[in-house]
């Protein structure tokens, strides 16, 4: 006989799995299996008109970090060295240095707010405009009725 058999495995054992691969029905889910994808189906969708928050102060200086990181390494394609660059440098700057980049977030930040007490603000209007059009809907539906009724 040429050729090794791995230990326990069946002499059939290129027949077995083609049977498995053809003949066999999937199983059906699990439990844990159900509640994940019913976890899912429930979970909002996200609102692609919503503001997107503002990067922190250290995403800030990351912006104009990488730029300077590609300038003095062309070669470097790796994004996880421009991380772990921009992080050590951020780690050694002092107050001083990290003041322009926390101004800056901060500015984007009450940008932000803003933003978003207006997109609040739309939504809020949305919600009342469509609960009125229902009940002046059904205003009319009972004030028709009672006009049929006399």
């Amino acid at each position: 006989m040429k050729g090794g058999k791995a230990k326990g495995e069946p002499a059939d054992s290129l027949r077995l799995t083609a049977d498995k691969k053809i003949g066999k029905q999937q199983k059906a889910p699990t439990e844990k299996q159900l509640k994940r994808q019913a976890k899912k189906d429930k979970k909002a969708k996200k609102d692609p008109n919503k503001p997107k928050r503002p990067p922190s102060a250290f995403f800030v200086f990351m912006e104009g970090f990488r730029k300077e990181f590609k300038a003095a390494n062309p070669n470097s394609n790796s994004i996880a060295a421009v991380g772990k660059a921009g992080g050590e440098r951020w780690k050694t700057m002092s107050e001083e240095e990290k003041a322009p980049f926390d101004a800056t977030a901060k500015m984007r930040k009450s940008e932000y707010e803003k933003a978003m007490a207006a997109y609040n603000n739309k939504q809020e209007g949305s919600a009342e405009e469509s609960d009125k059009s229902k009940s002046e809907v059904n205003d009319e539906d009972e004030s028709g009725e009672e006009e049929d009724e006399e």
